[in-house]
This record gives C-alpha cells, sequence and structure tokens, in this order.
C-alpha cells in the first residue's frame, strides 16, 4: 500500500531557503578566494570585526610590535591595538604610502590609502613582517591579493557597499578565525560582487573627469577612487567646496588622520 507523506508547504519553503542560502554563500565566499587569491576566506559581521579579529590573531601568534601608518589608514587600528596590547609605531609616510619599514613583528595597512592611492603592497609582502591587508578600498585590483592575512569591509560607502559584514582571506590554516553565523543577504552580496568591476569602471571615469575639472589646483598623486585635491589659502578652500557641492560631491575637509594629513579636500567618489 502507498503512503503519501504530507510534508506542509512552509517546511519544504524553509527547507528550500536554507539550501539557497548555503549555495549562494558558497559562491560569495569563492568569488572572494578569487578577488584576494587565496584559499581560505571567512565571512565576518562587519569590517571593524574583520580587523580586530585579525590582530588577535597575529596575537595569538606571538606577535607584539605593531606598525601603522601616520594617515590614510583606519582608525581601529589604533584602537584595537592598543586594546589587544601591542606596542605601536606609527610610521611617518608620503601621504598615507609606506616607503620604509622599520624592524617590528606585524604591519597591518590601507592598501588604498585614504582611498585615492595605492600602496606598493608587493613591495610591502617582501618585507620581513607579517602583514594584514585592509583590502577594503582595494578590493578588485591586484594589490588586494597581497598579505599573510587580507581583510575588507562591505560597508555602506565601499566599493563592495552590502552595507553590512566583511571578510578575512589566508593561505595558512593557522590563521583561520572560528566561522561565525553571519546573518548577510548573500544574494544581494553575490550582485555586488559580480558588478564590482562596472562599479569600479565608473568609480575611475568619474574620478578623471574630477581630475581634469581640477587641474587648475594641486592635486595629490594617487590611482584610487577619491580625488584629495590642496588648498593654499581659504578661496582656494572655497573655490573647491562650491565645485563640490554644485556636482553634488561629499567630501572630507583635511587635514584628517584617515584621509591626509595636508590642508585638502578629499572629493569621496566612493560615496556616489
Amino acid at each position: 500500500m502507498l503512503c503519501i507523506i504530507n510534508i506542509p508547504y512552509f517546511f519544504l519553503s524553509f527547507i528550500y531557503n536554507i539550501q539557497c542560502l548555503v549555495v549562494m554563500k558558497h559562491e560569495c565566499v569563492e568569488m572572494l578566494k578569487q578577488l584576494t587569491g587565496k584559499k581560505y576566506v571567512v565571512i565576518t559581521k562587519r569590517g571593524n570585526r574583520s580587523i580586530k579579529l585579525s590582530l588577535r590573531k597575529a596575537k595569538e601568534l606571538g606577535k607584539k610590535e605593531l606598525l601603522i601608518q601616520d594617515q590614510g589608514g583606519w582608525i581601529t587600528y589604533r584602537q584595537f591595538g592598543e586594546e589587544l596590547g601591542f606596542n605601536i609605531t606609527e610610521l611617518k609616510t608620503n601621504h598615507g604610502l609606506i616607503e620604509n619599514v622599520p624592524k617590528a613583528d606585524i604591519l597591518i595597512v590601507n592598501s588604498m590609502t585614504g582611498y585615492f592611492a595605492m600602496q606598493d603592497m608587493e613591495k610591502l609582502s617582501k618585507e620581513d613582517i607579517f602583514l594584514i591587508n585592509d583590502a577594503s578600498g582595494s578590493i578588485g585590483t591586484e594589490q588586494a591579493k597581497f598579505g599573510d592575512i587580507i581583510l575588507g569591509s562591505f560597508g555602506r560607502w565601499k566599493p563592495i557597499n552590502l552595507e553590512s559584514g566583511g571578510f578575512i582571506a589566508m593561505d595558512n590554516k593557522e590563521y583561520l578565525p572560528e566561522d561565525e553565523n553571519v546573518e548577510l543577504d548573500y544574494t544581494i552580496l553575490y550582485n555586488k560582487l559580480k558588478g564590482l568591476g562596472e562599479r569600479l569602471e565608473m568609480f575611475n571615469e568619474l574620478n578623471k573627469k574630477i581630475k581634469n575639472e581640477l587641474k587648475e589646483f594641486e592635486i595629490i598623486d594617487g590611482e584610487g577612487i577619491n580625488v584629495v585635491v590642496k588648498f593654499k589659502n581659504d578661496e582656494e578652500k572655497n573655490k573647491i567646496i562650491n565645485y563640490c557641492e554644485r556636482n553634488k560631491y561629499e567630501y572630507v575637509l583635511c587635514p584628517k588622520e584617515i584621509r591626509v594629513l595636508e590642508y585638502a579636500i578629499s572629493i569621496e567618489v566612493k560615496r556616489t
């Protein structure tokens, strides 16, 4: 006698949604592996969580001396470094770009400093130092593929702008943090990852347009997303601000540690 089991539709739908979630998360992880060139990727709750977990792992590995940028990095590099008990040295840089690396255990660096210029990550990767690459801005470029640990954010104003979540990537299983149960919309994240190249091209075109329109001013050189324009006096500053407001470009007034320590306007192309 044939026995037919009636399974409620909502239960079947629930199982189907779970399967889709697992598949989409797997696809996202595989794409992040390609973007970072690493074997292992862990999804995190946010970019700051990625930074903290990476520094904590370095501490567990016995690292004590931490190098950070004097400008162009992120505020939690120092905050978490102090919290975890590192001895911190602030590197003097060329507008956030690192030219010399003193002896230390660990360097955490924004590979697209201030979102306006690229570090030479290949050169830094050859230094005798544990390298953590914050690739939140450089993701999608070759500079996002160098480092013992690579991390990033999917925050609102990032190239992968999911508005929540982040990642950590590495080749060495020893550096893996515990996999967290992170609730993200992996379908949307997948689409953001698929559209990254197009989004970066849009940033690039707008970056070139702004630089051309403001060529009368001194622009800090850099192949990044944002455009940083120096000013000598209030008249120049107001001209640049008026240009931003006419074109509805958001901007950040510098000196500012997370951008550049110069009298300048950072035009936030990444927020478009």
